[in-house]
C-alpha cells in the first residue's frame, strides 16, 4: 500500500491547539502530526458513527483483545485482563500515580529533559520534585547514575520514566532499563514507564524497544507501564491510553486515587484504539519509512545550514530535540517566534532552557520550509 503523508491538509480553524492556539505563527511545537489518521480507524470511526448512539461507554471485548494481542505479539507480554487500566489519557495517569503513592512532602523522581507535564504532576500530590539531567555516553543519551544515587531520598516515591525518551528520542537498551528498575528495587521506588512512543522507532533491529513489561518478574510489584495508540496513529485527541499494573495492591491504590475527578472515556475513542492495533501495521511502517526520511534531512540542515544549533540522531519519535545554547539567546523559541514567526516548544519547560523541540511529524516539503525559516533567522 502507498499512503499519501505528503498532500497538506488545513488544519486552522478546526479547533486544534497546535494550530489555534497562536494563529499568527507557523506551528511546529506540540507531538500532534500533521497526517490523517490511518484509513482503518477512520473507516472504523465511520461504522461506530453510523449507530447513532454515544452513551457511557465501556471497552468492548474486541478493544481488550486487540490490546492483549498487541502487548503478546509487540511488546512480547502475556498479560491477564484484569491487570489493564483504560484511560482517558496518560497525563492523568502521571498525575494518578502521584497521588496513589505520595503523601504530601514525599518526592517524585524524574530525570531532565522531560516531556513537561512530568515536571507538574508533583504539584497534584503536594509532592517534591527531584531532577537529575541526562548525560552523553559517547554518542547516546544515558542516566547520570552516580547523580541519580546522590540525589535520591528516603521520602522518594515515584520514578517516572519516558521510554522512548521524549525529547532526546532515545530507544533505551535492555541494560539501562534493567539498572533503572535496580535502582528502583534498591530505594524502594514506584517504576512509572511511560512508553507511548514506542511504536515509533525507526530502526527496532538496531534500537528495539525494551519495556517495562519485560523485565524479570520480582519487579512487576513495582512496575506500571503506560501505553497507548495515540501518538503513533495520531489520533490522541480522541483521548485513550492504559495502564498495565501486575500487582494487585498497587493496582488498587491507583484506581482509587482517581476518586470523581476522571472523566468517562469517550465512547469513540476504544473503537479507533482497536483499529488502530488490529488493522493499523501497514499505514504504521510507511509512517516509519517517512519520519525516518525527514529526521534524516532535518538533521543534514541542521548540521549544514544553522551554525550555532546542534542535533543529534535519534532513535524515535518525530521530535527533534535541537541545542541553541550556542546562540546566546536567552529564550531561543521566543528568538524565533519574534525573527521567524515559529511556534517552537520552548526547552525550559522540558527542564532545559536554551533549547527547543520541533515536530517533524509533517509533510517533508512544509517541515523544509519550517527549517528555511530558522536558518533565515539565524
Amino acid at each position: 500500500m502507498n499512503f499519501d503523508f505528503d498532500t497538506p491538509i488545513p488544519r486552522r480553524e478546526t479547533g486544534c491547539i497546535k494550530y489555534d492556539r497562536r494563529p499568527e505563527l507557523d506551528p511546529f511545537w506540540v507531538a500532534d502530526m500533521d497526517f490523517a489518521s490511518a484509513p482503518p480507524i477512520i473507516d472504523a470511526l465511520h461504522r461506530r458513527i453510523d449507530h447513532g448512539i454515544f452513551g457511557y461507554a465501556q471497552a468492548h471485548e474486541g478493544l481488550n483483545d486487540a490490546v492483549l494481542t498487541y502487548l503478546r505479539d509487540r511488546r512480547n507480554a502475556t498479560v491477564p485482563l484484569d491487570q489493564i487500566v483504560h484511560l482517558g489519557g496518560l497525563v492523568p495517569a502521571l498525575s494518578l500515580a502521584g497521588r496513589a503513592f505520595c503523601q504530601p512532602g514525599e518526592a517524585i523522581m524524574t530525570c531532565t529533559p522531560i516531556y513537561p507535564p512530568f515536571l507538574g504532576v508533583h504539584r497534584d500530590a503536594s509532592a517534591e520534585l527531584i531532577t537529575v539531567d541526562h548525560i552523553l555516553t559517547g554518542e547516546n543519551w544515558s542516566f547520570d547514575w552516580e547523580a541519580m544515587e546522590r540525589a535520591v531520598t528516603p521520602a522518594t516515591r515515584l520514578f517516572l520514566l519516558c521510554n522512548p525518551q521524549n525529547p532526546l528520542g532515545r530507544a533505551f537498551s535492555p541494560a539501562e532499563i534493567q539498572r533503572i528498575a535496580d535502582f528502583c528495587e534498591r530505594h524502594d521506588l514506584i517504576l512509572i514507564s511511560d512508553e507511548i512512543h514506542c511504536d515509533l522507532i525507526f530502526d527496532e533491529s538496531a534500537t528495539p524497544h525494551f519495556s517495562a513489561l519485560n523485565l524479570p518478574e520480582r519487579f512487576a510489584e513495582r512496575t506500571i507501564t503506560l501505553l497507548s495508540p495515540s501518538k503513533t496513529w495520531n489520533i490522541a485527541g480522541l483521548g485513550y491510553a492504559y495502564a498495565v499494573i501486575p500487582n494487585e495492591s498497587v493496582r488498587r491504590k491507583f484506581r482509587a486515587a482517581s476518586g470523581h475527578t476522571l472523566a468517562e472515556i469517550n465512547a469513540l475513542s476504544y473503537y479507533a484504539a482497536e483499529a488502530a492495533y488490529r488493522h493499523g501495521e501497514p499505514w504504521r511502517l510507511e509512517l516509519l519509512a517517512y519520519l525516518k526520511q525527514n529526521r534524516d534531512s532535518l538533521i543534514d540542515f541542521i548540521r549544514t545550514r544553522c551554525p550555532g544549533l546542534t542535533v543529534r540522531h535519534s532513535d524515535a519519535t518525530y521530535l527533534a530535540w535541537l541545542d541553541a545554547s550556542a546562540l546566546g539567546h536567552p529564550n531561543p523559541a521566543l528568538h524565533f517566534e519574534k525573527s521567524a514567526g515559529l511556534f517552537l516548544s520552548d526547552g525550559a519547560f522540558f527542564g532545559w532552557p536554551q533549547h527547543i523541540r520541533f515536530n517533524f511529524g509533517c509533510p517533508h516539503a512544509r517541515m523544509l520550509e519550517g527549517l528555511e525559516k530558522i536558518a533565515a533567522a539565524l
